[in-house]
């Protein structure tokens, strides 16, 4: 007659495997208690069958249980062994353990046949490839690449090859792939635009990951490099507020934005001075240009890149300001921490001793019926390019509005406040140069920005060359949009990508053709929009500081009109329209997702 243990359920014969369980026995020594199973299979109540991988135990004359007394091989139902109970455990802590090991996450497309493969890069245009020994090798990195794959979808597309199985071995000879030369049995290559870029050598944190597939041909960040290991790199707010707790050293933190171009002049210069200075002060930097930190830049007063703030004990003290210090600088500030000096106020233009003539909406017209010759800049005191030309203008002014046989004067006039004048002549951007002869606009001046040019201009007035064509006026599939109607457009649009610039901006003109291209080759799809908004332009100053734009060019994503991201790629055809083919790749797989699942 069979054995059944308390139960009532027969129990099998343990002649072939072993259990282990790890729990301290109730009383005596601590060792684990061993379960001898006659097999792999062990049958439960109402039909549960576990499949437990267990190794051959070649002691078995004496095994005990968890009721603590001695059981035999051939009597494992005997005494109060409580079987079910120690498998039922074992079993949830295995299966938890492998349904862990084996997680992917389905956004990582897995890929053994070499047709598959070319196609994957025909049609994405931005991958990252982790080639695998064995299908259990690149179990690290996997799990890594479903936390990367989640954050840059629609950005980048992360595969899997397995070179262990028969067709995955087939792919990795063609392409020349050997993970198994690499200690860890697993290799990263990237592939850009259909063709091998470069293997991927950054640390494999999720962090680094995610900002090479973001944009694959930048810089790498702070953080890796081995110059800033005296630098502490904070991450998260809540790791800001745990430094300035337990710190008892003063700390200078940096916060940054890493497109900042300061910020990367300062940076080798900051990590120098951490390490004169390691063990003394603490000096830390963070990355707060995403919108997650707007708080913490509020509280710190936050306006630009980069800020640096002091701290004592977890207080704030004071800013520092000396944009221009050395790593020397920054250590001697240091050691005697003081304030910034207060600025004095910048005096207007108008109210400055200036030589040239300062023009409201009221002396406009009189003006220049009292001066038959008359050239007039239109500006605004926010703008740097104004800023730059005025020591010229001046030094023009202080020879011709002085001279007694001067051919001409010269006048200026701040349109922000003076806006009637600004709308009439249609001032768009500044500084606007404009020439009037007895009191009729004559000429639009954009190459007279020097003192000897503009002098050498009033004593022969010459129309200047026709003006270069804007980019709002050629013919494109762009949509130029403005403060009146930004937000109606992008609400129609499921993908839009838009760039905002100033005409005057070097970068933005490297970066008109591919964005004009990108947008003719989208223009048939309906949901997409490639558009522009010249930020120098009317109300769009404005609008463009609403949208978080710092600097020239800056790309933002927007998804039926709400802002999704900053887009940081390529800026050439082959970023801008592998960008769109990603965001469309994913809507495919979705409506494909949806028509399988009806």
């Amino acid at each position: 007659m069979a054995s059944r243990n308390r139960y009532g359920s027969p129990v099998r014969e343990a002649t072939m495997f072993t259990l282990v369980l790890l729990p301290t026995r109730p009383q005596g020594p601590s060792y684990p208690a061993v379960i001898s199973l006659d097999a792999p299979l062990w049958e439960l109540e109402k039909g549960l069958q576990c499949a437990l991988l267990l190794s051959p135990y070649p002691q078995r004359d004496t095994l005990w249980g968890i009721g603590n007394e001695k059981i035999s091989p051939t009597g494992v139902n005997k005494g109060r062994f409580h079987v079910v109970d120690a498998v039922l455990w074992f079993y949830q802590v295995w299966l938890a353990s492998v349904l862990e090991a084996v997680k992917v996450s389905p956004l990582i497309e897995k890929v053994s046949d070499h047709k598959d493969f070319k196609k994957l890069l025909r049609t994405r245009t931005n991958v990252l490839v982790l080639y695998t020994k064995t299908g259990t090798s690149g179990d690290p990195q996997l799990k890594l690449l479903s936390d990367v794959a989640q954050t840059v979808k629609g950005q980048g597309t992360i595969a899997w090859v397995n070179c262990g199985d028969a067709e995955g071995r087939k792919l990795c000879k063609k392409v020349k792939v050997d993970p198994g030369s690499k200690g860890v049995g697993a290799e990263l290559l990237h592939y850009k635009d259909g063709s091998f870029h470069t293997e991927y050598n950054r640390p494999a944190t999720f962090k680094s990951m995610v900002a090479f597939l973001k944009d694959p041909s930048g810089p790498p960040l702070w953080e890796e490099n081995p110059e800033a290991k005296d630098i502490v790199h904070i991450e998260t707010e809540k790791d800001f507020r745990k430094l300035l707790k337990r710190e008892e050293r003063p700390v200078l933190m940096m916060f940054y934005a890493p497109w900042c171009g300061v910020c990367k002049r300062m940076q080798p210069l900051f990590q120098q001075a951490a390490t004169d200075t390691k063990g003394r002060y603490v000096l830390a930097g963070m990355n707060v240009h995403p919108a997650e930190f707007d708080g913490l830049k509020q509280e710190y007063n936050v306006k630009g890149y980069p800020t640096f703030c002091y701290f004592e004990k977890g207080k704030f003290l004071h800013h520092y300001e000396n944009y221009g210090a050395t790593a020397k600088d920054i250590a001697d500030w240091l050691k005697n921490p003081q304030p910034p000096q207060p600025k004095t106020p910048e005096v207007p233009w108008s109210e400055s001793e200036s030589p040239v003539f300062h023009l409201t909406d009221a002396t406009f017209d009189s003006f220049l019926e009292e001066h038959p010759s008359a050239l007039v800049m239109f500006y605004a005191p926010w703008c740097g390019h104004c800023k730059k030309m005025k020591p010229e203008y001046d030094e023009a002014a202080e020879i011709l509005n002085k001279g007694p046989d001067s051919p001409g004067v010269l006048a200026a006039m701040d349109t922000t406040i003076h806006k009637a004048a600004g709308e009439r002549f249609k001032i768009s951007g500044f500084p606007t140069v404009k020439y009037f002869e007895k009191g009729e606009d004559m000429y639009t001046l954009p190459q007279l920005r020097s003192k000897d040019k503009i002098i050498e201009f009033m004593h022969d007035p010459q129309a200047p060359p026709p003006p270069e064509q804007s980019w709002e006026d050629k013919p494109s599939s762009v949509s130029h949009l403005g403060s009146e109607d930004f937000r109606e457009a992008l609400k129609k649009k499921k993908h839009a990508l838009v760039m905002f610039y100033a005409p005057w901006c070097p970068h933005c003109k490297s970066a008109v053709p591919h964005f004009t291209t990108a947008a003719d080759i989208f223009k048939e799809d309906r949901k997409i929009a490639y558009a522009a908004v010249d930020c120098t332009k009317g109300q769009n100053h404005e609008l463009c500081k609403q949208e978080g734009v710092e600097g020239y060019p800056t790309f933002n994503y927007y998804n039926y009109g709400k802002f999704a991201e900053k887009y940081n790629g390529d800026r050439g055809e082959a970023g801008f329209t592998g960008f769109m083919r990603s965001l469309r790749g994913r809507d495919q797989e979705k409506i494909s997702k949806r028509r399988e699942e009806l």
